[in-house]
């Protein structure tokens, strides 16, 4: 029996689309589906949700949940990685608590900037054990993970682990359609491609039956720049820098050095910033799965229609040998993206099939794009950087390298603040030195 491997399957919300997705699938019925995670009593309720949702698709998936890591690895074809380590209490506080005492503020700290760096450090030991798991048990199965920080978490599998790895995330292929609605302009018989760094990917070209759509976006743009929405940030970013970028306002307003400053507080409001964002979603999400765990866990009639979620389809394409592209997050081997680092990880059009992810060939892209990508490779490389050799002062070039934190700190404050941190994180990082 062929199986997948869900690590984090918690994550009740996210198993049921990506895991629903595969039960609708005809190539993947006869499956086991492996859970895990470390939460005992999340564990339950998603194998509870996920055999209702069985029942309702008529599939033929086995559904067993594990409490031994390496026994659900044992075998797997394909893992699913949607893990987060150190949850929203304590170490998504920390993130952001600790860097506004020194007037450092973020919105989400899942990508880049000093949170984003700390939430590396506190993974990447848990994904190489992982990887260490995988070599002994199955190590011909393809990782696709969907742990943010995406593109930090991909390199250190791909270049450490010796996994293959595939990197995902679903901001690719909302991005045009998304923009398109939100200007009210028509979705049908669009064409588009997107290529750069996870959550810095950019809309490279979109046309409408044949026509450059660029022209009227960026007019309509301006006019609803006129007042205030959710999407500031990114029609900016593309007055400024000519194009539009994958993932969200509030994810954006932290990746640069000019939206989040402290000598110029009125761009929070201008710019329509949620500052703190992310523990809001958080505190949200736990009031949340109270009053929807039982309408989730214990509905005998849950159904579910199939998500824009890559994962289903490319275990579909890898099952049949029907081709499906996708956009995902790779190395950039052989300079994919040609004014990118080798060593950077990429997203980029690939072509997946029997024979597994085969990249594309991007080329250059707009130098300025690239000039804005690279600011936060920096900060990537030089995690990874720490993270294997556990030294300290990568982690303070890191941060004396990302955009954000650079543009408001002193270096004197950056190291304090990187200390700060790792006391403050205590047994949830590996000790530096």
């Amino acid at each position: 029996m062929s199986k997948i491997t869900f690590l984090g399957a918690g994550s009740t919300v996210f198993a049921k689309n990506v895991l629903g997705d595969c039960m609708l699938v005809p190539s993947i019925q006869g499956f086991e589906f492996a859970l895990f995670d470390i939460d005992e009593a999340r564990l339950k309720d998603s194998e509870a949700m996920l055999n209702n949702l069985k029942n309702t698709t008529n599939s033929t998936v086995e559904i067993k949940a594990y409490t031994d890591r390496k026994e659900a690895l044992r075998g797997a074809k394909y893992v699913i990685n949607a893990i987060q380590v150190g949850g929203y209490d304590p170490c998504t506080i920390t993130d952001f608590e600790v860097p506004k005492k020194y007037g450092l503020r973020q919105t989400i700290a899942d990508t880049v900037g000093i949170g984003g760096i700390f939430r590396n450090l506190r993974t990447i030991p848990v994904m190489l054990d992982f990887a260490e798991d995988m070599q002994e048990v199955c190590p011909d199965a393809w990782f696709l993970n969907y742990t943010n920080p995406m593109a930090v978490l991909t390199g250190t599998m791909l270049r450490y682990g010796g996994i293959k790895t595939v990197g995902l995330c679903h901001s690719v292929q909302v991005c045009a359609p998304g923009l398109l609605k939100s200007l009210d302009m028509p979705t049908d018989n669009i064409q588009w491609k997107i290529a750069g760094i996870n959550h810095m990917a950019w809309l490279l070209e979109i046309t409408r039956n044949g026509e450059d759509l660029y022209p009227e976006i960026k007019k309509r743009a301006a006019e609803k720049q006129q007042s205030k929405h959710d999407d500031m940030v990114r029609f900016e970013l593309m007055k400024q820098f000519g194009y539009y970028i994958t993932e969200s306002s509030e994810h954006n307003a932290e990746y640069h050095p000019y939206f989040i400053k402290e000598r110029y507080p009125e761009l929070i409001e201008k710019f329509n910033i949620p500052l703190d964002e992310y523990p809001r979603r958080c505190v949200n999400q736990i009031e949340g799965w109270k009053n929807m765990r039982d309408d989730l866990v214990h509905d005998k009639q849950l159904q579910h229609e199939r998500t824009h979620e890559y994962g289903s389809y490319i275990i579909e394409a890898m099952e049949t040998n029907v081709p499906y592209k996708i956009g995902g997050n790779v190395l950039n081997t052989g300079r994919l993206i040609s004014n990118l680092p080798e060593k950077a990880v990429v997203e980029v059009p690939c072509l997946v099939d029997r024979s597994g992810v085969t990249p594309t060939y991007v080329g250059d892209l707009p130098e300025q794009l690239a000039a804005l990508n690279r600011t936060n490779i920096n900060t990537q490389l030089l995690t990874i950087e720490a993270a294997i050799t556990q030294k300290k002062e990568h982690i303070y070039q890191a941060a004396m390298l990302d955009p954000h934190t650079s543009a408001e700190l002193s270096i004197d404050d950056i190291v304090a603040l990187c200390d700060d941190l790792i006391e403050a994180h205590g047994d949830w990082l590996p000790k530096y030195k």
